[in-house]
């Protein structure tokens, strides 16, 4: 084998808590994670000299050890002493700085194609232990489906299959900084937490409605405060059909859940001819694990 071909699908949070900051200045969070259809495509390829050359399509995005595919590489590549090196070509779908873990994701996809394509050996598990001094979401990313995270976001628990339903996301002609959004989070002040383990229970059930009333995200308290544009695009989702809308991750991405293609094909429309909403997507849950 000398090339392979990976898809690297987004996520979005369904819950996401925020438990303590720790001494080390990370914040301990409690998260209901899902895979969705909407993918960046990666390909890799062998090439004869010991180096790593990235290609994007986006201008903006670094080609050199500052991308997440390039350090995914460097990681497998140092450690088992390939002499030969890859080109990854990365054809970017996945909005950049949304809260949607594009980066974690295609990190994910790059480690998972250099072990298959350099015969490493290495399992899903002992990948995923790698994988967290790339980012925290990368063991995530590499497992992909519904799962609770814990800790930094690395402690993954699989829970079942999230039900079917139509997932819109939109994301405003915004970025939003990870580090400000959680360097401005006042966690002793938090006053409403999400009901994590209700909505554990309520995807052990199958039961849609419940997830979906127990959504929630304390970032959004400092995100939207900041750009109540993300408000905006929430009220527009519900107001026309979804179950229940919510900010991803840091933001700014906004999804909303519906139950009804119809209903989820109008609100897109009206979002994709608003004037605050830079790109939206229509698409469904991804449930398959590697």
């Amino acid at each position: 084998m000398e090339q392979i071909k990976l898809k690297a699908l987004a996520k979005i949070n369904l819950g996401l808590d925020v438990v303590r900051k720790r001494e080390d200045g990370y914040h301990e969070v409690r998260m209901i994670m899902q895979t969705i259809n909407m993918y960046d495509k990666i390909a890799i390829k062998k090439i004869k000299e010991n180096a790593i050359k990235v290609k994007t399509n986006l201008y903006y995005l670094p080609n050199n050890e500052n991308n997440l595919v390039y350090k995914a590489a460097k990681l497998l590549m140092d450690e088992f002493e390939l002499e030969q090196g890859v080109s990854i070509d990365l054809e970017k779908y996945i909005p950049v700085a949304a809260g949607m873990a594009g980066g974690s994701s295609d990190a994910a996809a790059v480690l998972m194609g250099v072990n298959k394509l350099f015969k490493l050996g290495l399992s899903k598990k002992q990948l995923m232990e790698r994988s967290v001094v790339i980012g925290a979401d990368v063991p995530y990313c590499i497992m992909r489906g519904t799962a609770l995270a814990e800790g930094i976001g690395e402690k993954l628990t699989p829970l079942k299959p999230m039900p079917k339903c139509y997932i819109l996301i939109a994301k405003p002609g915004i970025s939003v900084s990870t580090k400000f959004v959680y360097g401005n989070l006042k966690v002793d002040e938090i006053k409403v937490h999400p009901d994590i383990d209700g909505m554990v229970e309520a995807i052990e059930e199958g039961n849609l409605t419940d997830i979906t009333k127990r959504m929630g995200n304390v970032l959004e308290e400092v995100t939207i405060k900041e750009y109540p544009v993300i408000q905006e695009i929430k009220n527009i989702m519900q107001e026309n059909g979804a179950i229940n809308a919510m900010m991803s991750g840091s933001g700014p991405t906004v999804f909303g859940i519906f139950t009804e293609y119809e209903k989820a094909q109008k609100a897109h429309l009206i979002l994709n001819s608003s004037n605050q909403v830079k790109q939206t997507y229509l698409t469904s849950v991804y449930n398959n694990r590697r």
